[in-house]
């Protein structure tokens, strides 16, 4: 599970799916069974073991008070996975929504809304499922026409409205473009621009977008066996 609290990632992993060349690579490494959880620790890439869900809920309620500046990312190591994320889910109003990742030509469909390269989505309707959802919301922000291809990932991520406290689960797809004859932006949504670029110029313009954005890139890119640069 992958949650992004404004912007930053914060995922929660079974311990023993850590491997050397992961741990390597973070900042800090902080066992919640020999230090307290702190401020101070919360900087970097940070990799925290033997999280409990007492500890999770309690460093979310840390993260929703005050955002450290220099904090990166967060790693939450347990041997309670299942537990720990429906503790999580627990503490949000869970909202469902789908989006997806059109390709055409080799090129992905790229969206500019509010200062910020996009990818479509949107919540589900009433009855229906996340596929459908996709598939709509594409067309209806879009114009574009698309059938499903493959499932790429899930992401969360949190914010407030009207004092409650909410957490998008969005499931994400990759799509095959079937007709783009009537694409255009949806004004209404605030979308200024739709663009067909290649992975290259994808990654160019994403510097200006989200950290949940480039995960799914990235997550695609993975799947079709691109290697990072």
């Amino acid at each position: 599970m992958i949650i992004f609290f404004d912007d930053r990632p914060f995922k929660i992993v079974r311990t023993n799916q850590l491997t050397e060349a992961e741990t390597a690579q973070f900042d800090r490494i902080v066992d919640l069974r020999l230090t307290k959880l702190q401020k101070s620790i919360l900087s970097g890439h940070v990799l925290f073991l033997n999280a409990t869900a007492a500890t999770v809920v309690q460093l979310i309620e840390q993260l929703e008070k005050e955002m450290p500046a220099d904090l990166l990312s967060i790693t939450m190591a347990t041997r309670e996975k299942s537990e720990v994320e429906e503790k999580i889910k627990g503490m949000f109003k869970v909202i469902k929504a789908a989006g997806g990742v059109v390709i055409k030509d080799g090129k992905w469909l790229f969206m500019f809304r509010r200062k910020k390269w996009d990818l479509p989505k949107g919540k589900l309707d009433k009855g229906e499922n996340s596929k459908e959802a996709a598939v709509r919301e594409i067309r209806e922000e879009t114009g574009v026409k698309a059938v499903i291809h493959d499932k790429i990932c899930t992401t969360w991520h949190t914010y407030s409205l009207n004092n409650n406290r909410i957490l998008k689960r969005t499931k994400w797809y990759v799509l095959d473009c079937k007709d783009d004859s009537a694409m255009a932006p949806q004004a209404e949504e605030q979308i200024e621009k739709l663009s067909w670029l290649t992975q290259s110029e994808g990654q160019s313009i994403l510097v200006n977008s989200f950290s949940s954005i480039r995960y799914v890139v990235e997550s695609l890119q993975k799947m079709q066996g691109v290697k990072e640069k």
